[in-house]
């Protein structure tokens, strides 16, 4: 019966000092900012539409009328389309159907969103 239980107290013990190693490389994965500070200006009032689209043009609008960088990347990452904006129309009739994430850039503010083409 020792012999049971001891095998028992290593099974206990090993999955034990697992979860806690899991867990604190979890909190390490998280804080590793180097400085950085993770919180990022938000964009007030930023407005995508229409979200889906088809007619070949979205409209991007926030409370600030400064210019805005936009960035379309496919669901790989590659850039498909960059462009800088001073009015709200952005001409996306080059992109195929399908999903892609938008970045919207505007001083040191910077949004990312989903936009569906159809």
């Amino acid at each position: 019966m020792k012999p049971m239980i001891k095998k028992y107290f290593y099974i206990l013990l090993f999955i034990f000092s697992f979860s806690s190693f899991c867990a604190t490389a979890q909190d390490l994965k998280g804080s590793s900012d180097f400085g950085k500070n993770q919180e990022q200006p938000n964009l007030e009032g930023l407005s995508i539409y229409p979200n889906p689209t088809n007619s070949g043009k979205i409209f991007i609008s926030s409370k600030s009328l400064a210019e805005k960088k936009i960035e379309i990347f496919d669901v790989l990452g590659k850039r498909v389309l960059e462009t800088i904006t001073s009015n709200k129309e952005v001409n996306v009739s080059i992109l195929k159907p399908g999903v892609y994430i938008i970045k919207v850039k505007e001083g040191d503010a910077s949004v990312t969103r989903k936009l569906i083409i159809n």
